[in-house]
């Protein structure tokens, strides 16, 4: 993918870029009643890459429609660099776009008309030299007149994210943007976000691809039953968990009063997060003693699905 050429505009940074503030969202499922958020609240910086991470049901899906105004809360505030999402909606949805998980297109519209199409939802009737500029950037310049419901998955990912881009808003919420791409498409999209955050747009990412957050993140929150299990900088989160940590496979289970705290992992593994080599030592050591010997062994960190998956357990 090629860059940009001009950087985005943005306002003063004292002001956050989001600014979630006691969101909660409740849904009528028959006679019960499930609590899709509660008390929500975070900001986010101007120019931060933010992850949203969390468990199918954790609340993600709602957030996001807050913030597109397709689902209203019970109670709480939002704004976008200051703009209030019910007084100053005009304002609010010119500075933020975006790109929807779902991949939903007019079928008789071409890539050109769809981005124009969203440009005049903007009242935007010159902008002819972006659109070009994101068709090229997205290497999408050759399908301009092309159909979009005749384009690959990964090309009507890529319209999606420039009709997201057509007003040049400062926010950017991409939900699941390499969801079903190609590895070669889902790097591409990484150097693409990339590029648009050092050009000075915020980044909101949800991803079930933790290593994409991993590499792309700054800091993120992590939503668990709806409320927020989690909201830090991404290295000091990792630094948090990431203990030293030994794997391994026994041909035979571990008895029941052996005397480590080790976690068993699926298909026969185990996993012992220790603090000191001396700990590592006595493990192997009390093995040996009950005549289990470990196999394929492998120590490291742990990564940020694992601290994921430690964090939503609870």
């Amino acid at each position: 993918m090629k860059q940009f050429k001009e950087e985005i505009s943005v306002a003063d940074f004292s002001i956050p870029a989001l600014r979630i503030a006691g969101i909660s969202k409740s849904f009528h499922a028959g006679k019960n009643q499930k609590k899709a958020l509660s008390d929500v609240s975070f900001s986010i910086e101007q120019g931060d890459f933010f992850g949203l991470l969390g468990p199918n049901g954790a609340g993600k899906s709602t957030l996001i429609g807050v913030l597109a105004k397709t689902v209203t809360p019970d109670c709480g505030d939002v704004s976008v660099l200051g703009f209030d999402i019910r007084r100053d909606w005009q304002q609010f949805k010119m500075a933020i776009g975006i790109v929807p998980q779902e991949i939903t297109f007019d079928p008789f519209l071409s890539v050109w008309e769809t981005l124009r199409l969203q440009s005049g939802y903007f009242g935007l009737r010159h902008n002819d030299k972006w659109l070009n500029e994101l068709l090229e950037v997205l290497d999408l310049a050759d399908k301009k007149k092309e159909s979009v419901m005749r384009l690959s998955g990964g090309m009507k990912r890529r319209v999606l994210i420039a009709q997201a881009l057509v007003h040049k808003p400062p926010l950017i919420v991409l939900d699941e943007p390499t969801a079903g791409v190609d590895i070669n498409l889902r790097h591409s999209l990484w150097t693409f976000m990339e590029e648009l955050n050092r050009k000075g747009h915020t980044i909101i990412l949800t991803t079930h691809y933790l290593e994409e957050a991993e590499r792309l993140c700054r800091n993120v929150a992590m939503l668990n039953h709806g409320r927020i299990a989690a909201l830090e900088n991404t290295r000091d989160l990792l630094k948090e968990y990431s203990k030293d940590r030994v794997v391994f496979t026994l041909s035979r289970p571990l008895p029941e009063d052996f005397p480590f705290l080790v976690e068993k992992l699926q298909d026969g593994f185990y996993c012992l997060n220790y603090d000191n080599p001396e700990a590592l030592r006595t493990l192997l050591d009390e093995l040996h003693k009950r005549g289990l010997e470990p196999e394929g062994l492998e120590i490291g960190k742990a990564n940020l699905e694992e601290v994921f998956m430690r964090i939503t357990s609870k």
